[in-house]
Parts: C-alpha cells; sequence; structure tokens
C-alpha cells in the first residue's frame, strides 16, 4: 500500500485516482509507488512549487501538511526545525508572502537533491 505522499505525489503529477472519472495509467501508478521516500518528498517539493506558481493556495497547504507528517520525530532537532519551516511557509501562504515561501521550499529542494544524490533539475510536474 503507498503511503499518503505516494498517493497524493501520484493524483496530482498524473492527473487522477482510481473512482474521480480520470484513472492514472498502471504504468505509471507502478513507477510512482517504487519511487524511494527520498524521491517522494523531492518530488511533494517540486508539487509545491508548481501549484505556487499557479497561485494554488490549496494545493500548496496539502503538501505542507504532508510533508509536516512525514517528519520523523526520532530525529527531534532536525525534524523539529523542518515542522516550524513548513509552518512557517503555511503562515506565508496565508499572508500573501507566497514567494517567501518557495524561496524556502526550493532552497529545502536543492538541498535534498544534492543530499540523496538525486535529480539536481525539478522535472515539469503536471497538475489537475
Amino acid at each position: 500500500m503507498a503511503t499518503a505522499a505516494a498517493q497524493l505525489a501520484m493524483q496530482k503529477m498524473f492527473g487522477g485516482t482510481k473512482g474521480t472519472g480520470t484513472t492514472v495509467p498502471s504504468y505509471l501508478e507502478q513507477e510512482v509507488y517504487s519511487w524511494s521516500k527520498e524521491k517522494i518528498i523531492l518530488k511533494m517539493y517540486d508539487l509545491f512549487i508548481v501549484s505556487a506558481k499557479r497561485d494554488d493556495k490549496n494545493k500548496m497547504s496539502k503538501v505542507l501538511i504532508e510533508l509536516m507528517g512525514s517528519l520523523n520525530f526520532e530525529y527531534e532537532e532536525v525534524s523539529t526545525r523542518l515542522y516550524r519551516l513548513y509552518e512557517y511557509c503555511q503562515r506565508c501562504i496565508f499572508q500573501k508572502k507566497v514567494d517567501e515561501a518557495i524561496y524556502i521550499i526550493s532552497g529545502l529542494r536543492s538541498s535534498w537533491a544534492e543530499a540523496f544524490h538525486l535529480e539536481d533539475n525539478p522535472e515539469p510536474a503536471t497538475s489537475n
């Protein structure tokens, strides 16, 4: 069973899920399910950035909620700091400081990609 983050990433990047009238082709579904946790987080950052550029505050907020929920508090210091950054980005969205939130998430995305040796350039994500 896929994590909530994987399901959200698949739905937003590939255009839907079963039961919504728009189904994801099974080969794409399997691709997303085969992604590592690190790649899913990277794609969530991408989704946030694309949603921000489209001024879709609802999707940006959902992504941040998923990112907050994915934190592992066994690593308390790092998780707490990331949680606070995500929380700050939420406030930026509601205060119409979206550029500031994009700057923070873009920086996190670059660091994440470098730390886990994932692709450096974000793939253009499609979203409904």
